[in-house]
Order: C-alpha cells, then sequence, then structure tokens
C-alpha cells in the first residue's frame, strides 16, 4: 500500500483558515493520500466503505466522523459498499486556524489536546456523529463570523466529547517523499497562472523533465494526468468566482484560462455535475471559504 501512497495538494489556499466540501457520490475515486492540512471526515449512507487512516484497515458502518491529523496517510475505498448516494462532508483545516499563542490558553487546551492526539487518527461515537449532522450541513448555509465561530464552537465540542477511539497504532509524521518540491513547484506555478495557457512542454521544463516523464510523474501524485490537473485547478477558481462574484459565467470562463466556453461548460458539467448556472443557483453552499 505504501507504494500508491499521494502527497495531495488540497484546494486551501495560505489566506484559507479552513475549506469546506459537501457533496453526495456514489464511489471514492482518490488514491491513499496525506497532506500537512487537518481534515475532519464526515461519511452517512457508507456501509460498507473501508477506511484507512495510518495502519489502521476498517470497514465501516452507516455513519462515522474522522478527524485526521497533518500528514497522516488516510483515505476511503467503496470496498463493499453498494449506495449510490454516499453523503461526504469534508473539512480541510489550515494547520495554523488558530495560532500557537491561542492554542496555549486554557480555553482551547482541549481543542489543542484534540490536534496532537490525531496525529493518530481519531474516530468519534456514531452518537456524537449523528448530533453532529445537522450543525456540519448547517456550516454550509452560514457567513462570516459566525461560520468560523460555529466551526470553533464544532471542534470545541468534539474535542470534549466521549468515546473517542485512536485509529492508528503508529503516529503521522512529515513526510519527505521524493520530489515532494517538485509538486510543490507545479502546484504554485499553476495556481499563479491558471488564467493563461501552459503547456506540457513549458511545465515539464519548469522541473527538469521530459513531458512523458512528467506526466507520469504528476498522475503519481495527484492521481490526476496534467491537463486534467490544470482543469480541475481552473474548474475550482470558477467555482469560487461564480459563488462570490457577479460576474457572467462567459467572464469566469476567460478569467479562468478557458478560451472556448462551450468547453468550460463541458468541463464544468463533467467535475460538479451541474452547468455552471446551475451551480450558481443550486448548489451555493457546498464550498465556503473562511479568510
Amino acid at each position: 500500500m505504501l507504494d500508491n501512497i499521494h502527497r495531495e495538494i488540497t484546494q486551501l489556499t495560505p489566506e484559507d483558515s479552513f475549506l469546506v466540501f459537501d457533496r453526495v457520490k456514489d464511489d471514492f475515486d482518490f488514491p491513499i493520500h496525506f497532506h500537512p492540512e487537518y481534515e475532519l471526515n464526515f461519511i452517512q449512507n457508507g456501509k460498507g466503505v473501508r477506511r484507512i487512516v495510518g495502519d489502521n484497515i476498517e470497514e465501516i458502518g452507516d455513519i462515522e466522523l474522522v478527524f485526521v491529523g497533518s500528514n497522516l496517510i488516510h483515505g476511503w475505498e467503496l470496498h463493499k459498499c453498494e449506495s449510490k448516494k454516499i453523503h461526504e462532508i469534508t473539512i480541510h483545516i489550515n494547520h495554523d486556524l488558530l495560532g500557537e499563542k491561542m492554542l496555549a490558553r486554557n480555553i482551547f487546551k482541549p481543542i489543542k489536546d484534540m490536534f496532537d492526539k490525531s496525529t493518530y487518527g481519531i474516530l468519534f461515537s456514531e452518537k456524537v456523529s449523528m448530533e453532529m449532522v445537522p450543525r456540519l450541513i448547517n456550516l454550509t448555509k452560514i457567513d462570516g463570523i459566525d461560520y468560523y465561530l460555529e466551526f470553533i464552537s464544532i471542534l470545541y465540542d468534539l474535542a470534549n466529547s466521549r468515546n473517542q477511539r485512536m485509529l492508528s497504532t503508529t503516529f503521522s509524521q512529515k513526510r519527505n517523499f521524493e520530489n515532494s518540491s517538485k509538486i510543490k513547484k507545479v502546484y504554485e506555478y499553476i495556481q499563479n497562472n491558471f488564467d493563461k495557457k501552459i503547456s506540457l512542454k513549458e511545465i515539464s521544463e519548469l522541473v527538469n523533465m521530459s513531458p512523458v516523464s512528467f506526466n507520469r510523474f504528476i498522475k503519481k501524485r495527484t492521481g490526476k494526468t496534467f491537463v486534467v490537473y490544470v482543469n480541475t485547478t481552473r474548474i475550482s477558481q470558477a467555482s469560487k468566482m461564480l459563488l462570490e462574484t457577479d460576474l457572467s459565467v462567459a467572464e469566469i470562463s476567460f478569467k479562468c484560462g478557458f478560451n472556448n466556453i462551450a468547453n468550460f461548460n463541458r468541463i464544468f458539467k463533467k467535475e460538479k455535475n451541474a452547468t455552471p448556472s446551475e451551480f450558481r443557483a443550486e448548489f451555493n453552499g457546498c464550498i465556503k471559504r473562511v479568510l
């Protein structure tokens, strides 16, 4: 399994405190991975799904809530699950969400202790998971300071909840996988240039690789080909603009590097299962950011 571990580059930017994804899916298609961000992952209607956290591998029940520490390997696989409506809420959390000075204060000690224990992965009880459902769903429907304070409140209540279980017997660690600096360079370049045409030759030269070798490299590190990875980044930026600006779909298309609006609509619908207009109108709560 270790040979198939990927270093995921999440969509959380340095300016974000945390990022929430709320989606219904019928499969888990991302490989086993790790990332420096903390992750709170809720799954409902997932009986039979197989969870991997560190050296722990288990088949889950109908509902679960797991807190994954920084750089701890983790992933979920369909396994024996037959549900076509798996509800997943994933929250990526910046490692300095509260900052060391704030976490050092007594009132935040439970959260600090939970963050420390998350290096092994934490499974919360089914009772706590059920209690958290309406709060996690509502998190995507509120804005501003209330959004931020409610999330801190959720973390505080989870930290003080009973019957928590550590999942892995080995803790997460700073991983120094080969080529990590290269994928970071690629990530930063694409983030800064997604609005322009980026050729395979150009990006390959950036990391001193041949185009063929680079395509194999990025597929191994991200689970996507170069073209798909760039388009995913562009669609992510387009989603943010659709939710946070009044720009037209055509304007957003061109600002995100798509020179053909029909192509933009096609790729967007493939990624989001909705057209840009439908996404803006009907899925306004799927992705929320806090600065």
